[in-house]
């Protein structure tokens, strides 16, 4: 460096670059933390190039940054298709259908129960109060077999 820049007045921007070359000498093992510490408190406290300058005459010039080149994406991992077509059918439905059908089974499972439990109990239970939900059941199903057609149109027409 030449006399004349040595003593031209350093920004804020040099001296933040300078911290950044004393961190990666830090960081490629070149200087100890007291040592960088110390070399970083003197280059926040530079006035002129020189001063900024001095911190490094005992390291090697900063090597030029490559910018770093991205991977490709790894694969997913294939997800086996299920043998059953009813959980292959279920595995193809949008997430709110899911949903839907995980809490209507939920309901009927619940519905079952109370009512084995009730007739076991109670000699006077003649009717199978739970086929109301085949009701909503259908519905649910009349649903998801349109949503599945859209879907199949859609990407067939794609």
């Amino acid at each position: 460096m030449d006399e004349r820049r040595r003593e031209l007045r350093a920004s804020d921007t040099d001296r933040q670059a300078a911290a950044e070359q004393l961190r990666a000498a830090h960081d490629e093992g070149r200087l100890d933390i007291q040592e960088y510490d110390a070399r970083l408190h003197r280059a926040y406290q530079a006035v002129t190039y020189g001063d900024l300058a001095d911190l490094f005459t005992d390291l090697p010039a900063p090597r030029a940054l490559r910018p770093a080149t991205p991977s490709p994406p790894a694969p997913a991992p294939a997800t086996p298709e299920p043998d059953n077509p009813i959980l292959s059918y279920y595995a193809g439905l949008p997430a709110p259908l899911k949903v839907l059908w995980t809490i209507w089974l939920a309901v009927v499972c619940v519905n079952v129960t109370v009512w084995l439990l009730v007739s076991v109990t109670d000699s006077h239970v003649e009717e199978f109060w739970p086929m109301w939900l085949a009701i909503p059941g259908a519905a649910l199903f009349g649903l998801s077999l349109g949503a599945t057609a859209s879907r199949k149109s859609r990407t067939t027409q794609r």
